[in-house]
């Protein structure tokens, strides 16, 4: 299967008449791609404009083609919105890590949904102590996040259902064991299909 079947069968492509004016149309992307603007057709698909919100299979198409393509970090991208549309679940917050010598990471990390670290969002264990969730972390626009950096992040919850009743404005802190690591607000936590 090739790349543009993959998009067509995905329900991702707009024809003309349907599309808002911001949603690429079958025509347009037929055009970029005679073109070999692959990348161009796979970044206008990843931001949909008024079209429905894409679903899981959607996004593990969009995932598929970027693979096809060698585009390493499109794909990571559409894997990642791939498991907040299956989650049904987009948790945005702005993550602050302390000046380097004043808390214990002392080197950058990849922004790009390797990391996954322990999260304090509130819950509480039967003796009162922290109940530390994992979500996974993506820097949005940022490729690394190191120490006295501040980045805008998209957390993946391995359990979604304990993120759900956050709001924003919560402020929740990030651990690598035991100790803060980072200290972020929360800006959203909403519903991909909701």
């Amino acid at each position: 299967m090739d790349v543009l079947e993959l998009l067509e069968g995905a329900g991702l492509l707009a024809p003309g008449a349907a599309a808002g004016p911001d949603d690429p149309t079958v025509l347009e992307v037929w055009d970029l791609l005679a073109h070999d603007g692959w990348e161009t057709v796979l970044t206008l698909l990843e931001e949909p404009g008024t079209n429905p919100p894409i679903p899981p299979e959607g996004w593990a198409a969009l995932a598929a083609a970027a693979e096809q393509l060698h585009l390493a970090h499109s794909a990571a991208w559409c894997h990642w919105r791939h498991c907040e549309a299956r989650n049904d679940l987009v948790v945005r917050a702005e993550l602050e890590l302390p000046p380097l010598g004043e808390g214990p990471r002392g080197t950058a990390f990849a922004g790009a949904g390797v990391m996954r670290p322990l999260w304090d969002i509130g819950d509480r264990t039967p003796d009162g102590g922290p109940n530390l969730a994992v979500a996974a972390l993506w820097a949005e626009h940022t490729p690394t996040l190191g120490p006295g950096e501040r980045a805008t992040v998209r957390l993946g919850p391995l359990t979604p259902a304990r993120w759900r009743d956050l709001r924003p404005g919560r402020r929740i802190t990030m651990h690598e064991g035991s100790p803060v690591v980072g200290t972020a607000t929360v800006l959203e936590v909403r519903r991909v299909f909701g």
